[in-house]
């Protein structure tokens, strides 16, 4: 059984060790995006420590995905691709790679898609993008009833390797529609 949560000032070695560079999951989130070295990761963590102690709202845009033991598994977040129109993207990472094809993703981004229509009345769809070479990310994507809306050729490069980035979404009414049909079986 997983839970989305708040980063809480507990978590934040454990958070420290799994937001490192060397971890696995790095080939796949966006490994066309510079990553933060060990340095900036230390940084990070002592901002939001420091945000932590002034009793600030922390990470508001991305909850914890952890497990009974209320260990982090990994995260979800989302992001404005257009506040001006209300567009935002979602993303999803499992940080530890033995969680990984277990079905955890699917369970974490439903509770997040259902939490973020929810709070954010405004918001008429939701957008996910990744590369054509993070076929986990894609299979998930329609799995969760998203549609595929746009494919950028060649857009990312990976290893020296060029993949398309490609986007996929889902709108509100559809989203209601399917988790009314998940509620009836």
């Amino acid at each position: 059984m997983i839970k989305l949560r708040k980063l809480e000032i507990y978590d934040l070695e454990a958070y420290e060790y799994w937001k490192s560079p060397e971890h696995s999951y790095h080939s796949l989130n966006g490994p066309y995006f510079k990553k933060d070295s060990k340095k900036e990761v230390e940084k990070m963590i002592q901002d939001l420590k420091n945000d932590f102690l002034k009793a600030a709202d922390v990470l508001d845009n991305k909850r914890i995905i952890s497990n009974e033991k209320n260990e982090i598994i990994g995260e979800v977040s989302w992001y404005w691709k257009s506040k001006e129109t209300n567009w935002l993207e979602i993303g999803i990472v499992i940080f530890n790679e033995k969680f990984w094809g277990k079905g955890i993703g699917y369970l974490a981004l439903k509770l997040w898609m259902s939490e973020v229509f929810n709070e954010k009345r405004e918001i008429l769809r939701i957008g996910i993008s990744t590369w054509s070479g993070n076929m986990g990310m894609i299979k998930l994507a329609e799995k969760l009833g998203m549609r595929k809306e746009a494919e950028y050729r060649k857009a990312r490069i990976v290893n020296g390797e060029h993949f398309d980035s490609v986007s996929y979404g889902i709108l509100r009414e559809e989203w209601e529609n399917k988790t009314t049909s998940y509620n009836n079986v």
